[in-house]
C-alpha cells in the first residue's frame, strides 16, 4: 500500500504517552514545530538518548537540506519515526507472526527496525530496499509526529564524524545556524542512539544504549 500521509490513521493515545510531563511541550510549541516541518523546515527535538533533527520525509528538498547539514550521503538512508505501530500495519503484516510480535513488543522504545518498504522514496531508503522506522520511547517525539500528521525523518543532531548532541546547548552551539526551530525539551536519559535490527533476518546493524 502507498505510505503517504492519507494512509496514516488517527492514532489513539496510549498509556505510554502519559510519561514525564517535562518531555511534553505545550500545544503552541508543537503547532509551531509542525508548521515549520510542513513548510519544509528542519526541527531539532529531543529523543530517548540524544537530540535529533526532523523533517518531512515526503519533501525531497527538506530531506536534502537536512542531509547537507549533517554532511551525510543520501545513499546511507534515514530513520523514520511514527507515533503509533498502527501507522505501520501494512509492512508489519508482511512479517511472520513471531517476528511481528517481537517488533511490537519493542515499541514504544529505542528500537529501530528495518521493515518492508510500503512506498517511501529513495531519498529516505537510500541504497536499501527496506525502510528503517521506530515508534520512539519518548512522549515528545511521538507528539511531534501526531502534530505533523505523519511520519518524520529523525536523525541524530550532529555532523558526520562528530558525536550526537546530548544537550540543547551543544545543539545550538554546533548546528543552531543551520536549523529552523528547536522544540524545547530534554532527552530521555538513554546512553546511546537506538538499536537497529532487520525485522526479517534479525541481524543487528547497530547496538543501542
Amino acid at each position: 500500500m502507498p505510505a503517504d500521509k492519507s494512509d496514516v490513521p488517527d492514532a489513539p493515545v496510549r498509556p505510554a504517552d502519559q510519561d514525564d510531563p517535562a518531555l511534553r511541550p505545550d500545544w503552541w510549541q508543537l503547532q509551531q514545530a509542525a508548521a515549520i516541518l510542513a513548510a519544509g523546515g528542519i526541527v531539532a527535538h529531543a529523543t530517548e538518548a540524544v537530540w535529533g533533527l526532523a523533517c518531512d520525509p515526503w519533501q525531497e528538498d527538506a530531506v536534502m537540506a537536512l542531509l547537507a547539514v549533517k554532511d551525510r550521503p543520501w545513499e546511507k538512508g534515514l530513520i523514520l519515526i511514527a507515533a503509533s505501530p498502527d501507522w505501520l500495519a501494512g509492512p508489519l503484516a508482511e512479517l511472520p507472526e513471531r517476528k511481528r510480535q517481537q517488533v511490537l513488543d519493542s515499541w514504544p522504545g529505542a528500537n529501530t527496525w528495518l521493515l518492508p518498504n510500503p512506498g517511501f522514496p529513495p531519498w529516505i531508503t537510500g541504497r536499501y530496499s527496506k525502510v528503517a522506522v521506530r515508534v520512539p520511547g519518548h512522549a515528545q517525539a511521538r507528539a511531534l509526529c501526531r502534530a505533523a500528521g505523519g511520519f518524520l525523518v529523525s536523525t541524530s543532531a550532529n555532523r558526520a564524524g562528530r558525536p550526537p548532541a546530548r544537550t540543547d546547548l551543544v545543539l545550538r552551539l554546533h548546528l543552531g545556524a543551520d536549523i529552523d526551530y528547536v522544540l524545547a525539551g530534554r532527552t530521555g536519559g538513554g546512553r546511546a542512539p537506538s538499536r537497529i535490527r532487520d525485522a526479517e533476518t534479525g541481524v543487528e546493524l547497530r547496538a543501542g544504549g
